[in-house]
């Protein structure tokens, strides 16, 4: 196949905006609705496609039509297309203006509990006119679809383990130790050392024990020789645990950067216990062979920052 006879001169952006929503749409008639262009249009678009690459795209069947393998591949290449185009608008966007645009950014909501206030804060002090846009993504339970329908330009969140997403790359902000945690006015607040196995019999806020964290909290008591104890209030909701917590009359176990950042805001403690050496891995998720945008990699850069500055809690050894 000749690339400048048969596709540079007659495969036009076009043509690849249709074939999108025709795909999306699963019906010519619905896309040309959809592109305000006449049916007749779409459906010589979509033949005169197919002869140019001399195989079919779409199999027509009563329903509408649906992708071929090669109709699949021509729409990952033309989704890519698109993608790096808008990119090329943002980063000509940010070069005129530098100091406008938008970026959307996914996590989970102990993220947003933890270190997002803190990135978020420094990112905008760098770029205030820009709006940025935090959608929840639940990264420990592989929720990385925002991410490839490039509706998020990059994710924050636990890295699962192996990370074996071929279209995916990571980068290891975090990796740190979960740390026991109690209200600023709780009895145990003026402690200098705490066994874990003297809370046991405290009020506890944790997750439930068939989530993700909640796995790596039974096995963190597990490593400390303990059953896991009884808990008063099972959630994965961060700011209700913290809210309790705050109280004085519940205990918890926390990431460290979520315990450290939250302390101050919501009147946290991070008990000097000694908790047995599990880590929590906070990670930069970002597409494979896609290029960043501008405002993404001072993103990331206000991200890396801001994870440089945040140390481990000490823990007191036996």
């Amino acid at each position: 196949m000749d690339w400048s006879d048969r596709i540079g001169r007659r495969v036009k952006l076009r043509d690849l905006h249709i074939l999108l929503a025709v795909a999306e749409q699963g019906s010519m008639t619905k896309a040309s609705a959809k592109l305000a262009i006449s049916h007749p249009v779409v459906s010589k678009t979509i033949s005169e496609l197919e002869q140019t690459l001399g195989v079919k795209l779409f199999e027509r069947n009563s329903q509408g039509v649906e992708l071929t393998s090669y109709g699949q591949a021509l729409l990952k290449c033309g989704v890519n297309v698109f993608d790096e185009m808008r990119q090329g608008l943002k980063q000509i966007e940010f070069l005129t203006d530098p100091s406008s645009g938008d970026l959307a950014v996914g996590c989970p909501e102990i993220i947003n509990a933890g270190i997002m206030p803190a990135i978020t804060e420094q990112f905008l002090r760098q770029r205030p006119g820009v709006q940025l846009r935090i959608i929840h993504a639940d990264t420990a339970l592989m929720q990385f679809e925002q991410l490839r329908e490039r509706k998020v330009e990059l994710l924050i969140g636990r890295m699962p383990r192996p990370f074996v997403q071929d279209d995916l790359a990571s980068e290891q902000l975090l990796d740190e130790p979960y740390v026991a945690v109690g209200g600023i006015h709780s009895r145990w607040a003026r402690r200098r050392r705490i066994e874990l196995s003297e809370l046991l019999e405290e009020s506890w806020v944790l997750p439930s024990p068939d989530s993700v964290p909640g796995l790596q909290i039974a096995e963190l008591f597990r490593a400390g020789g303990l059953k896991r104890p009884r808990v008063s209030v099972l959630t994965l909701s961060v700011q209700l645990t913290t809210t309790l917590i705050a109280t004085g009359g519940f205990v918890g176990i926390l990431p460290s950067s979520v315990a450290q950042l939250s302390a101050q805001r919501v009147g946290l403690k991070v008990l000097p216990v000694n908790v047995p050496a599990l880590r929590y891995s906070v990670a930069i998720i970002t597409l494979k062979n896609r290029t960043p945008g501008p405002l993404a990699r001072l993103f990331i850069d206000s991200a890396r920052a801001v994870a440089k500055s945040i140390t481990a809690v000490p823990t007191r050894r036996r």
